[in-house]
This record gives structure tokens, sequence and C-alpha cells, in this order.
């Protein structure tokens, strides 16, 4: 039998620039937008008249709209395989001092005091853990609004309202992280390519160190 084909490894970035995600990172990030993408299209077909009406086809709707929300934990799990991943969540997960300073700065407005960050700011990590949380709360209620036969009816009229209010909350929240993606083209170049350019990550994220597992 012929060797298995290694495969190929990522070309390290120009020298002006420096890796920030990897493939695995980068492809967890496309497959869980696209997923996320699918519920709220689904979700505004579901809620809003005149999108109900011109979609049809409710019964296959909810369908996608349940198994999309479902489905957005699998990009997160495959991921665990991936060791740039996993160090990143680590990242995610560790609050210092540093953060704190950046968010009193962030909700004040303060445009005069610096903001250190690490690889990843204060507010990427509140809003990482946020959404996380809201996911699975979202895959709860939906489960059990879904699958009627698990909980009496009241509970599932509780379910359908922390639903309903949440994904509100979501649409909003996501909104405002498109908002600011679209206003940092150099971080949306991260996303797509890997790589970012060295003097944007000294200024946006002066505590990173690149290469280095742990901050």
């Amino acid at each position: 039998m012929p060797p298995r084909s290694e495969p190929a490894p990522e070309r390290a970035p120009h020298p002006g620039r420096v890796r920030r995600f990897s493939r695995a990172e980068r492809w967890i990030h496309r497959t869980t937008a696209a997923l996320m993408g699918l519920c709220v299209a689904t979700a505004l077909c579901l809620y809003l008249p005149p999108l109900a009406e011109l979609v049809g086809r409710r019964y296959l709707v909810v369908t996608v709209h349940v198994w999309s929300g479902l489905l957005l934990v699998v990009p997160f799990l495959l991921g665990l395989a991936s060791r740039a991943f996993r160090a990143d969540l680590r990242r995610l997960g560790r609050f210092g001092p540093h953060d704190r300073v950046w968010l009193r700065a962030a909700l004040r407005r303060d445009r005069v005091t610096e903001r250190p960050a690490g690889k990843f700011n204060a507010g990427q990590k509140v809003y990482a853990g946020w959404l996380a949380g809201a996911v699975l709360v979202m895959a709860g209620t939906g489960v059990l609004m879904w699958w009627t036969g698990l909980v009496p009816v009241g509970r599932r009229t509780a379910a359908t309202f922390v639903h309903d209010w949440l994904a509100l909350a979501v649409g909003v929240v996501l909104a405002a992280h498109i908002g600011k993606a679209l206003a940092d083209p150099e971080a949306r170049r991260g996303l797509r390519t890997g790589s970012v350019g060295r003097a944007w990550a000294e200024r946006e994220h002066p505590l990173w160190q690149p290469g280095r597992t742990e901050e």
C-alpha cells in the first residue's frame, strides 16, 4: 500500500504578520457561524408573518431550525481535538486584572486609559462566555418545545418564554458582534487567513505573545 499522505502544513505568515488562528480554529468559527446563521434565518421565518407567508413549509423550517441549533455544539466538540483550540479556550476562560482595566475603560468609553489585552480582550471573553451559555439554554429549551412529551404544559410554556426572549437577546448581541467585525478589517482577515499584521497585534493586544501557549 502506498504511504498515507500527511496534511499539508500551513504556510508561515509574512514576516510583517503573526499567526493568530489555526486552520482548525477557522473551520470551527465558520461552521459555527453558518449554523448560527441558519438558526437566525429560520427563527425569523417562524416569527415574522410576512417571511412565514413568503417561505411557507413551516414544518420544514422548524425542523431545520431545531437541528441547526442542536448541531451548534458539534464544531466545538470536534475542535477539542485541536491543541490550538484548547489553548485558546483556556485563554478565553481566564480573567485577569488587565481584563478588569479593559472593561472599566470600555464601559466608561474612556479613550485615554490604555486597554491592555492578551490574545483576547475582556470584551471577547465576556462575549464568548455569554454566547456559550446562551446556546446551551437555547438548546435545552428548544428540546422541551420540540419534544412536547418530555415535560408538562406549564414547563413547556416557561421554556417557550425563555427561548423567545433569549433568542431576541442573542440576535442583538450577534448584531453587535458583526458590527464590531465590520469595523475591524484586520480582525476579519485574521479569521479568514489565520494571520494578522504585527502592528495591529501590538496595538490591539499588547500583552499577547504569539507562540506561547499560556499568557
